[in-house]
């Protein structure tokens, strides 16, 4: 039981010849649980600063609390404050639970996911709020059986499947469900992001019943995420097939409210949507889908999706 409070050194200086990879970490443990109201608070304000612009996606920073290689992990009712990089990471973890957990950390914070999951299969995250400066859960490479519910996310950069496939690499990700979540002014809601050049597939993914306001970009399939803008487009990419979006409803800035970018040489199949409800925040202004190599059908949406290919 954690009661008390868990803070880092906030100097940069501090971490000096120690591990910069985490923070705290458990690894190759079975049946582990961790719960109480304490408090694990990373102090990441000089770590953001050091890493500004495009440096931040190489800049070496620690994941606050990392967990590897564990069996039958519990979570529960902590609350994990500005994380030096990302708050919570599962690697090669199987049969998780993380539960009404508290996240937080300003939205100009580089890179602060609130939970990164990889190489993980039967994991659920479930009723708890996540607010930062990234992904309030990014479900990576390698997961199978995922399972997300209840989450309150904003600000952040909303739930993404991905990113996948940097550095060319071959990944599989599948039956991941989306449910009950809300989006309040976050960057994006609903996303997959794969690397161009990337290979494997990303399939059986679902969102339901999600609620969205003010938020940039609610609903987006980018097979050309390239955070770097030195990517090749032209390469292989990730096969994204049997995706569904169901009673989406809420407000999008961007008119462009549903953004399928499919590459051409791996085209997304099996997209569906029904009963979608996603105007602009702007009045008098209505908002719109665009599709670049989609296959799919949907039912009841606003906007319509037209572009969709059969």
């Amino acid at each position: 039981m954690v009661l008390g409070n868990i803070v880092a050194p906030k100097d940069t200086w501090a971490w000096e010849g120690h591990d910069q990879e985490y923070w705290i970490s458990f690894a190759r443990i079975n049946g582990l649980y961790l719960h109480g109201n304490g408090q694990i608070d990373g102090q990441g304000y000089n770590w953001w600063q050091s890493c500004p612009g495009l440096e931040r996606w190489s800049c070496k920073r620690p994941a606050a609390l990392v967990f590897f290689e564990c069996i039958t992990l519990k979570l529960n009712g902590l609350k994990h404050l500005n994380s030096q990089r990302s708050h919570i990471s599962i690697a090669k973890c199987k049969n998780v639970i993380l539960s009404h957990l508290y996240i937080n950390a300003p939205e100009t914070s580089p890179n602060t996911d609130g939970i990164d999951i990889a190489y993980s299969t039967n994991v659920k995250i479930l009723h708890s709020y996540i607010g930062t400066g990234d992904d309030c859960i990014a479900v990576n490479a390698g997961n199978s059986d995922i399972n997300i519910t209840g989450i309150t996310c904003g600000p952040g950069h909303g739930i993404s499947i991905g990113s996948l496939g940097v550095g060319k690499h071959r990944v599989k990700v599948e039956n991941v469900h989306v449910k009950n979540c809300i989006f309040n002014r976050t960057l994006n809601g609903a996303r997959i992001k794969t690397w161009p050049g990337g290979r494997g597939y990303a399939k059986r993914i679902s969102f339901k019943k999600i609620k969205l306001y003010e938020v940039t970009n609610p609903i987006v399939i980018d097979q050309f995420y390239c955070p770097y803008k030195q990517c090749n487009t032209k390469g292989s990419a990730i096969q994204i097939s049997h995706v569904s979006y169901s009673r989406f409803e809420g407000t999008s800035i961007n008119s462009k409210a549903i953004n399928f970018s499919c590459s051409r040489k791996q085209s997304c199949t099996k997209i569906v949507l029904n009963h979608i409800r996603l105007t602009s925040t702007e009045a008098g202004y209505n908002t719109y889908s665009y599709c670049h190599n989609t296959h799919g059908m949907y039912q009841d949406s606003i906007p319509k999706v037209d572009c969709l290919l059969h």
